[in-house]
């Protein structure tokens, strides 16, 4: 309901610029620019938690791309799902270029907890990804959005966490449900989310992808992730790679 009134809210009522505050515009031409004009680029953050696979994010999280992915997320400006799913679409490509007969690529969101999914009327990282998987498909990729994971038991706030808290806070923490696993085995399985800042949720994702046998058709576990955004320390560290 929540979700549903402010998409309507959305409609009806003047917008700024959700990256820099211009009148008139959801997203402007420079913000655009910032959030999915740039190459993606491969990010690893320090320390890398094991398990994490190869990430490629389309912006660094700072200025505008902060306050884009702070405006969808927080302040429930859903329009914005579309442009953060042109730039997570950049992100996929670039980590997984044209699958050939291998079936589908299988975008699979990390889930927030459910407590932020009540408070917040939506699940960003799942509306990015139905974004994203719709940008892909006008690109002639054959592709579909498998929101397989849930968690199996409450975590803490991540905010105010460092890179080992968050990997305990994240332990086990995430799960595959019921049927999920056969899903997975029909494509290649990208996992996405919005932002990577230490690496602890997708890390955990792939691993409990992994330990239900969602291997997908190639027969490989989880390869590649993809984010919207990434700490600017991850950048720094893969400025010379591809």
């Amino acid at each position: 309901m929540r979700g549903w009134w402010r998409e309507i809210t959305g409609l009806v009522l003047p917008v700024d610029c959700g990256g820099c505050g211009r009148p008139r515009t959801e997203l402007c031409e420079a913000c655009a620019v910032q959030l999915y004009g740039g190459l993606p680029r491969r990010v690893r953050p320090d320390p890398e938690p094991p398990g994490l696979p190869v990430v490629h994010a389309a912006a660094a999280y700072e200025n505008a791309v902060r306050a884009v992915l702070l405006a969808h997320k927080e302040r429930g400006v859903l329009g914005l799902a579309g442009a953060l799913g042109r730039a997570l679409a950049g992100a996929v490509r670039a980590g997984e270029g044209t699958p050939l007969g291998e079936g589908p690529l299988l975008l699979v969101p990390v889930p927030s907890a459910r407590r932020a999914v009540a408070a917040r009327g939506h699940d960003p990282a799942r509306r990015i990804a139905l974004a994203a998987a719709a940008e892909l498909r006008r690109a002639g990729m054959p592709v579909r959005v498998a929101a397989v994971l849930r968690q199996r038991r409450p975590v803490m706030d991540q905010s105010g966490l460092g890179a080992r808290e968050r990997r305990a806070n994240l332990a086990g923490a995430l799960g595959v449900v019921t049927g999920g696993g056969r899903l997975l085995t029909t494509g290649r399985v990208v996992l996405v989310d919005d932002l990577l800042t230490t690496g602890a949720s997708l890390a955990e994702a792939a691993r409990a992808i992994d330990g239900a046998g969602g291997w997908g058709s190639a027969g490989y576990g989880v390869r590649h992730a993809a984010v919207v955004a990434a700490s600017p320390s991850a950048f720094e560290i893969n400025r010379n790679w591809n």
